[in-house]
């Protein structure tokens, strides 16, 4: 160690350990002379051993007094910004290390005599604040601090103004929400960001509960009305990140030759959003109690601002604004350019989806104008690439949770299956079959992908998978022939009998497929021949559903073939051949490098627990879809135990296209493949079949009684499509014998001429996977420098593939 790190080194210590007063000016000089020092520089010489050596006696009230000063004088010497940056860097630093010691997690919240407050202060210390207040309010200060943080608006001699005094709304960072005029430079606020985010993470070192009364002590307070800076920090925060382009004018490597302070800023900014919008308020966090808050014990604590703010923004132009910022950062890692690596590509798409997710679950008129164009596609799209992209790799399953979360939320508005219908022509390159058709193609192909390609630990999310399925399909126009087959080819691996039988709830996934079939034969007839056609080659499906064999030795004898012989029960084609081609310039989805850390997750609740039956409307308030469904008798739900809709037919209004629309002759209606055109047999390779296996028990006797299985089997809403069957396919095969068609496009010009509410509540289950995997994004995002590395974590396991 150089004598120079060596000075740095045992003052670090001799800080930590030992008192010093505020006012030994000889001692601070000499420990804040470098001006050369780094965050990097801290956590380099003050190792993890010897900040937990000297926890017992820490100085950490000088520290924030420091802050406390600086954030009274505004900061008009550079050795006071110095001071400033380096305390912040120190506090950076043995943060952690205080949180994850439970004796020691409540000394923020105790009052020190002198500390806290200015020097010059003469209120006497039974009044005095707790450190982690002075320190909150210490950086809220320091964040719209002219000449530092912010640009001053002042020029000359009278420049310097008075902190206290100061207007922080005429300083907010970006123009946006509530704000025209852009700032002629960005702050630049990172250390300070940074160490508030540190304050934050005390959320870390609890372990996971459902109790929701129990919030962050210092979100709480910093979003409270103690907080006169809230409002400018919260549109500051929000205008920087939407108005970030990390493209600029386009030239090729130009994050190659110049560094981008602003993506730091912006990462850091988004992850302060997301972390103190996590806590919507409705009560006192539970911490020690000090003399600002005894008074307030037995009352409700403040809202949120940042929640309310969130709330009331109601411009149009503001959500234009936020949507159209979050689409062009979302959609920037899936750019193409023909030079290799030539645009610059955000790596914080996690956080951008949690506040999406926010936006959208406290301002329902923010959800409505999302949902009121074409612009919501532009967040289906990059939501639909990370899916796909991640759905082997199981260091991201966080990553596939919220994308599904949101779809599912979306798929609840019926906006959102009216816009699916729009022609898919971006072609973002994924490893999936090429198509010509919707966007609804798009999602189908992608969510058959998730199903019969993912990961193990996605066998979860398959019943939120087919509950969008069945949301948007009511207000599905025209489903491409590949988007077809994967549906029928999801219902041909889930009907099978060994499936339906090993695990009491597997015959939920045929419930959801058949019901949107259903969906889409009453109410969008017209146009999707291809479906029916697909249907009525795979019409032995439905028949073997029909007579799905509920006795117990049928029942027995389907697990006992299964476990003996894996293939032979499977009843599909296994034979070698390639599936369709994929995209140009895709890439296939393959699992984590070995050594990639990854965070665990809470369980999440069943799919029962995540809906409920209510909708937005255009004004953004709620409305339960019970009130509307004698007036809206089209918009269908399925029950949370998936057994509605029992006694489906073809409405009347559908009836007399159905009798004289055509079906497919006996040879032409044989096992479907997966491609554009289905002239070719079903000899395509299933691999959803080896992952089904795995989704059953390994150890499957008959795992649950005979009654059960009846009680589901006469509830299949099979009725409708066996209507379909008994009335088209008779008058097909005579049409195709008489005029001897064989060729399947004439087939398909010949029959052309003839939803549960995703909504997902602020329940205990969701709230806690929301925030063990929020502050899991946060602790992998941040490694330079470790914040919270080799600390005792407890809010989630860090865990290596």
């Amino acid at each position: 160690m150089s004598i120079h790190c060596l000075h740095d080194h045992n003052a670090l210590l001799q800080t930590l350990s030992s008192p010093v007063e505020a006012t030994d000016d000889a001692f601070w000089d000499q420990f804040w002379a470098d001006t050369a020092t780094t965050v990097q520089d801290v956590f380099a010489l003050v190792p993890a051993a010897e900040i937990r050596a000297v926890r017992e006696e820490p100085s950490l009230p000088q520290a924030v007094e420091k802050l406390v000063q600086a954030a009274e004088s505004g900061c008009p010497s550079e050795k006071e910004k110095q001071i400033v940056l380096n305390c912040s860097r120190m506090l950076t630093r043995i943060l952690p290390y205080i949180f994850e010691d439970q004796d020691w997690r409540g000394f923020f919240w105790s009052t020190v005599p002198g500390a806290g407050r200015a020097v010059t202060d003469e209120m006497d210390d039974d009044g005095a604040r707790p450190l982690a207040e002075s320190l909150l309010l210490a950086m809220a200060d320091l964040l719209f601090c002219p000449d530092f943080t912010v640009n001053s608006h002042r020029r000359g001699p009278d420049s310097v103004e008075d902190m206290q005094t100061i207007d922080s709304c005429e300083y907010i960072w970006e123009a946006g929400v509530g704000f025209a005029q852009s700032p002629t430079q960005l702050p630049r606020p990172q250390q300070l960001l940074r160490l508030l985010l540190t304050c934050f993470s005390e959320a870390m070192y609890l372990p996971p509960s459902s109790d929701n009364t129990i919030l962050n002590p210092w979100v709480s307070f910093f979003c409270s009305t103690e907080n006169r800076h809230a409002l400018p920090l919260f549109t500051s925060l929000v205008n920087v990140v939407c108005a970030y382009d990390p493209v600029g004018y386009g030239i090729p490597y130009n994050h190659l030759l110049f560094s981008d302070y602003r993506e730091q800023l912006v990462e850091q900014a988004v992850q302060i959003l997301i972390v103190t919008l996590e806590h919507d308020g409705g009560g006192l966090a539970h911490r020690p109690p000090s003399p600002s808050s005894m008074e307030d014990q037995d009352s409700v604590g403040p809202d949120n601002l940042f929640v309310n703010y969130l709330s009331r923004i109601h411009r149009e132009e503001d959500y234009d604004f936020v949507l159209k910022g979050l689409a062009r950062l979302l959609v920037n890692p899936l750019m193409q350019t023909y030079l290799p690596n030539s645009t610059k590509k955000i790596q914080f798409h996690q956080e951008l989806l949690v506040l999406f997710w926010k936006l959208c679950d406290f301002n329902k008129k923010f959800l409505f104008f999302v949902l009121k164009s074409s612009d919501v596609l532009d967040i289906l799209v990059p939501i639909l690439f990370y899916l796909n992209d991640a759905r082997a790799d199981q260091s991201r399953v966080g990553l596939m949770h919220i994308g599904v979360f949101i779809l599912l939320l979306l798929s609840g508005e019926r906006n959102f299956g009216v816009r699916l219908n729009k022609p898919y022509s971006v072609h973002v390159p994924m490893d999936i079959p090429v198509f010509t058709g919707t966007h609804a193609d798009l999602l189908i192909v992608v969510f058959h992908k998730i199903i019969t390609s993912g990961h193990q630990r996605l066998q979860p999310l398959f019943d939120c998978l087919l509950t969008i399925v069945v949301n948007v399909s009511p207000y599905l126009k025209s489903l491409s022939m590949v988007a077809a087959n994967k549906l029928l080819h999801l219902l041909e691996a889930f009907s099978t009998n060994w499936f339906l039988f090993s695990a009491s709830q597997n015959h939920h996934l045929v419930f959801f497929l058949l019901e949107a079939f259903n969906n889409i034969i009453q109410y969008q007839f017209d146009g999707n021949c291809n479906l029916v056609y697909a249907i009525i080659r795979k019409r032995n499906l439905f028949h073997q559903l029909a007579n799905l064999p509920s006795d117990p030795a049928s029942i027995q004898k389907a697990l006992l073939r299964k476990r003996k012989s894996p293939d032979a029960i499977t009843g599909i084609s296994r034979t070698s051949s390639q599936e369709t081609v994929s995209m140009e310039g895709s890439r296939p989805a393959v699992p984590a490098e070995p050594g990639t850390l990854k965070t665990s997750l809470v369980a999440i609740p069943a799919i029962d627990k995540l809906t409920e039956k209510s909708q937005v409307s255009e004004d953004g308030t709620m409305i339960s879809v019970l009130k509307m469904e004698h007036s809206h008798a089209s918009h269908h739900t399925l029950q949370a135990d998936h057994t509605t809709q029992a006694d489906h037919t073809p409405q009347a209004d559908h009836t007399p296209q159905a009798d004289h629309t055509p079906q497919a002759v006996h040879g032409a209606i044989v096992g479907a493949s997966d491609t554009e055109s289905v002239s070719g047999r079903d000899n395509e390779v299933k691999p959803c079949m080896v992952l089904l296996s795995t989704f059953c028990s390994k150890s499957v006797t008959c795992p649950f009684l005979l009654p059960q299985v009846l009680s589901w089997k006469c509830k299949l809403p099979l009725q409708t499509i066996m209507r379909l069957l008994q009335v088209l396919v008779p008058q097909v095969e005579k049409i195709c014998i008489d005029k001897g068609l064989t060729d399947e496009s004439e087939i398909l010009k010949f029959l052309q001429h003839g939803t549960l509410v995703g909504l997902l509540p602020a329940n205990a289950g969701t709230a806690m996977w929301f925030r063990t995997y929020m502050w899991g994004v946060v602790y992998l995002r941040n490694v330079d420098p470790p914040i919270w590395y080799d600390t005792d974590v407890r809010l989630f396991e860090i865990q290596k593939m």
